[in-house]
């Protein structure tokens, strides 16, 4: 009984019990004791799991016409405890599925060994194995003419591949494991074909800072290196566009993605180093870069493309959240307007910017006036959000008028979300892919009418769910029931008048998907760094080198990619907060310190210094007095004067001041944006003013005056003493020119009425006093040619 208890789900329908106990007392009395404990053992067998696991790794081809080869290849592990005997892998038609609802009822249940159903196909279509051992897994592969397939009308087939063998403790053949998957049934083209839209999304998450290097080139920075890894051979965007370039399907591009790439393809990139340091992006790297974006080029030629806004700004946060705070659609406008310029720019090609995509194609009315703010007038829903509620047979067309000019591209539900979950092991990527097609020619299969189908899988998908999307779509191109049209032909097609057009509530959005919207303080942090933003960028002579790479990381901070990532996403838009005031305060007044001014009137000087690369402007720097009474600044309580300030220099301003009292006043510099708006940190520093007294002041004009006095009978006493040694002389030497101009203390450099007796020489002798080193004047007529100063 324990044993048996190891290979559960193996209960068969009363009649093949009985069939299977006739056989075996035909077989010979020894197996009746197997066969009476069967009854006792199916309840745990059912409880359990599948004795042996089937994965079904190929079918080929996906959708089969007359006169091909089914050839169906994959595994089968023994997960039981007992060694599997007398085993084979056969191939098994059941009924065809004549609704898309069993097509998903089977889809639920793949191994489901209940549920298999329809008979073996017979002959040598089978591969048999001596014995599986547990744990064991072994490789099968089985091909066989679809003609033996016995398939009828045209339609989907559940077909399934099953394990049958037998244990010693049930020594008996018997279902021991069983995937079931879709057999798409159309040997011969459809009447009418359904026109199949595949949106192939090309998006990825956000890779640039918004730093960027001082020097003129504007050296870009990236969060990491996890852009190089995507673009390599084998990564997940080099995949999508080797995938892509052969399909038929509408490219669904974010700007952001183009932008980062040609920025990595310049070659001229920074990497995060250790700490605050950044290293040279590696040269391998632009290789990749360059070949990826010349690979997109050519797969996009003739194919529509779709721009979504830049950094694929996330519509139901900002619909649910950011419309509170002031300016934030104003962001949605500006990634819209900036998108055709960017695709243009990189890919040559013009793309298509009227189409809004909400996460998941979840809708409510709060989200469809966002996503057409900016200037879209059709928004990609899904038909799990925007549900037709009048009971149709049929799947309707995707576009619906929804009021107010706007259509609604609804995709279908089940198609769009065929290739999420896990599909690295080929196993679930095949199942994924056979489903897909059932369904799909099961929607053709629902009336006569021919319809517009559109398909839009996850934002985002892996290299192995990409890989399962294109071999989808290249089955779609080959098969019967389908064709392919672009995006704008689904808009434009003829609405169903029977389809809803009812947008679902508010409340009616997932609450799944509301709990990773960004917060209302994302949007409140984005607003402020557009402020100051807008108040740094007035004073640039050059704006585009800060407003571009700004505005684009502002785009980034609302992008659909932070979405359950809230922590990353806060220390994104805080980073590009942090270094926009990092710029902003390279252009600053000097701090000063206490300043002394003596007198009444005085210039300070206030020093600018602009540590950025260009040349700054548009600025007042205003010099104010907390106490005018005392001091005023160009006779009033403030002054202003304009700055302009080349890059890497300072400016010194002067401002006249004038005093009026004694004491310290404060002073305020602060720097003005011409608009009025204050523009860094203020400088503040005291003035200590000395008044000087009328008392003072003749004072010192006193001492002035003696010095003159001074100097001047200094002079005058040089001036005599050089004349009486001229006097000592004969008339035919010194005494000759005494009168001459230019001879010190000569009678001709006397000051008018000034005479002789100024010197001394009449005075009475005191004892102690010297004798005359000079005769007295003589007083004989001058002689012809001399000149007398009396």
């Amino acid at each position: 009984m324990a044993e048996a208890a190891d290979f559960q789900g193996t209960s068969a329908s009363p009649a093949r019990r009985w069939l299977r106990r006739t056989g075996a007392l035909l077989a010979g009395v020894p197996l009746l004791a197997g066969l009476l404990q069967l009854p006792a053992a199916a309840p745990a067998q059912a409880a359990s799991g599948d004795p042996v696991s089937v994965s079904l790794d190929s079918l080929t081809p996906n959708a089969p016409t007359d006169g091909d080869t089914l050839t169906v290849s994959g595994t089968v592990t023994n997960n039981g405890k007992q060694t599997v005997t007398g085993a084979h892998v056969g191939l098994r038609v059941g009924p065809m599925l004549n609704t898309r609802s069993e097509i998903s009822a089977v889809a639920r249940h793949p191994d489901d060994l209940q549920g298999a159903a329809g008979t073996e196909v017979g002959g040598k279509y089978e591969q048999k194995f001596t014995k599986l051992a547990p744990g064991i897994a072994e490789h099968f592969s089985i091909s066989v003419p679809v003609d033996k397939l016995d398939l009828g009308a045209d339609g989907v087939y559940e077909f399934g591949v099953a394990l049958s063998g037998q244990t010693s403790a049930q020594p008996w053949q018997q279902l021991l494991g069983v995937q079931r998957t879709f057999l798409p049934w159309q040997p011969s083209d459809a009447g009418t074909k359904t026109r199949t839209t595949f949106l192939w999304p090309l998006l990825s998450t956000v890779h640039l800072t918004a730093r960027t290097g001082a020097g003129e080139l504007q050296t870009p920075e990236f969060l990491n290196d996890d852009l190089a890894k995507e673009l390599a051979p084998g990564g997940r965007l080099a995949r999508m566009v080797d995938l892509g370039k052969d399909l038929d399907v509408t490219w669904v591009i974010d700007p952001d993605l183009l932008a980062s790439v040609d920025a990595m393809a310049s070659g001229n990139y920074r990497l995060p180093g250790d700490g605050d340091t950044t290293t040279p992006g590696p040269k391998d790297h632009q290789a990749l870069a360059k070949q990826w974006l010349a690979d997109l080029q050519k797969a996009v030629v003739g194919k529509e493309v779709v721009a979504l806004p830049f950094a694929d700004p996330d519509l139901a946060s900002l619909a649910h959240r950011g419309t509170s705070v002031t300016g934030s659609l104003s962001h949605l406008k500006d990634a819209t307007d900036v998108a055709a310029t960017t695709v243009k720019t990189v890919l040559h090609v013009t793309p298509s910017t009227d189409y809004a995509w909400p996460v998941d194609g979840a809708v409510d009315p709060s989200i469809m006036r966002v996503a057409t703010s900016a200037g879209a007038d059709r928004v990609i829903a899904r038909s799990d959000s925007l549900q037709d509620t009048a009971g149709l047979s049929y799947t309707p067309s995707a576009a619906r008028p929804v009021g107010g000019g706007t259509t609604a591209i609804v995709a279908d539900a089940k198609l769009s979300t065929a290739f999420e979950g896990d599909l690295t092991k080929a196993g679930p990527a095949t199942l994924a892919v056979q489903q897909f097609l059932a369904q799909s020619l099961e929607i053709n299969a629902q009336t006569d009418q021919q319809r517009s189908i559109v398909v839009a899988p996850q934002r985002m998908p892996t290299a192995d769910q990409a890989q399962a999307m294109a071999t989808a779509v290249k089955a779609l191109q080959g098969g019967s029931w389908s064709q392919a049209q672009d995006l704008t032909a689904a808009a434009k097609a003829k609405p169903d008048p029977n389809a809803t057009t009812r947008i679902p509530s508010t409340s009616a959005y997932p609450s799944a998907l509301r709990r990773q919207e960004l917060p209302v303080s994302a949007f409140g942090q984005i607003a402020r760094t557009q402020d100051k933003l807008d108040n740094f960028q007035v004073i640039l002579s050059d704006q585009s080198r800060v407003v571009t790479p700004f505005g684009r990381a502002i785009n980034r901070g609302m992008s659909t990619s932070w979405r359950g990532q809230e922590e990353a996403g806060d220390s994104y838009r805080s980073g590009v907060e942090s270094w926009l005031d990092d710029l902003a305060r390279q252009v600053k007044l000097i701090d000063k310190s206490e300043t002394k001014l003596s007198g009444r009137s005085a210039t300070i000087p206030v020093t600018v210094q602009n540590n950025l690369v260009q040349p700054v402007g548009h600025l007042v720097l205003r010099l104010s007095s907390t106490m005018p009474t005392r001091l005023k600044i160009g006779g009033k309580a403030y002054a202003e004067q304009s700055v302009d300030i080349a890059g890497g220099h300072a400016q010194s301003v002067k401002f006249s001041t004038s005093a009026n009292a004694n004491g310290r006043a404060t002073v305020i510099a602060q720097l003005y944006t011409e608009d009025g708006q204050e523009y860094g940190a203020p400088v503040t520093f005291d003035v200590k003013v000395t008044e000087v007294t009328p008392t003072v002041m003749l004072v010192i004009g006193g001492g002035v005056l003696l010095l003159v006095l001074a100097g001047f009978r200094m002079y005058t006493q040089r001036k005599r003493a050089a004349a009486r040694r001229a006097g000592e002389g004969g008339p035919g030497e010194a005494g000759e020119h005494s009168d001459e101009p230019g001879n010190p203390g000569g009678p001709g450099d006397r000051l008018p009425g000034e005479s002789d007796s100024a010197s001394g020489a009449d005075d009475p002798e005191q004892p102690s006093d010297p004798a005359p080193d000079t005769a007295p004047e003589s007083t004989d007529p001058s002689g012809t040619g001399e000149r007398v100063d009396r």
